[in-house]
């Protein structure tokens, strides 16, 4: 007899966790602090509703008792992929090293096509480009990463090619 598989475990299959650093703000990593005990306070309730829905028989049919399961399962996920992330943290200086050269944690001043931006160069979790925090892996953060007041840099876009000048690096 052949044992079903989930689509979630063939979808992990696929989506294996990397080793790669998550970069966060101390504000970040509290963040992750708290919605990992949020989660796991919620964790009790949930398994006593699925134990509750459980005893109403004929699991597959039990529409009460499958979607109890299925927040059950997401909460785990979710808590399992927030361990994973903490154990990868690593953290963003809040002053930063005054090296002149854009890092991980900069804020930087461009200028292009006669506007000025500010962005603040963080993490994938904390990128918010509305509020000018950007993510390194992004198009932008990426080209602004090790260069220097005064470069140059070129922004392949869908719309063309965009220019952006280096002011200031704080």
């Amino acid at each position: 007899m052949r044992v079903p598989k989930r689509k979630s475990e063939e979808f992990r299959k696929y989506n294996r966790p990397d080793n790669t650093p998550v970069f966060v703000t101390q504000e970040g990593l509290e963040r992750f602090k708290r919605q990992l005990a949020r989660l796991e306070k919620e964790l009790p309730d949930l398994i006593a509703e699925v134990q509750r829905t459980g005893a109403f028989g004929d699991f597959s049919e039990n529409a009460e008792y499958q979607a109890a399961k299925y927040l059950l399962r997401r909460t785990h996920g979710r808590i399992a992929a927030l361990k994973d992330r903490l154990n990868r943290v690593e953290l963003i200086a809040a002053g930063g090293k005054p090296s002149g050269i854009v890092q991980i944690g900069s804020t930087v001043v461009l200028e292009g096509k006669e506007k000025q931006f500010t962005y603040r160069i963080l993490g994938s979790p904390e990128s918010d480009p509305p509020k000018g925090r950007i993510s390194h892996k992004s198009p932008l953060g990426a080209a602004l990463l090790h260069h220097r007041a005064g470069d140059q840099i070129t922004i392949d876009t869908p719309k063309g090619e965009i220019v952006y000048h280096i002011l200031k690096i704080q």
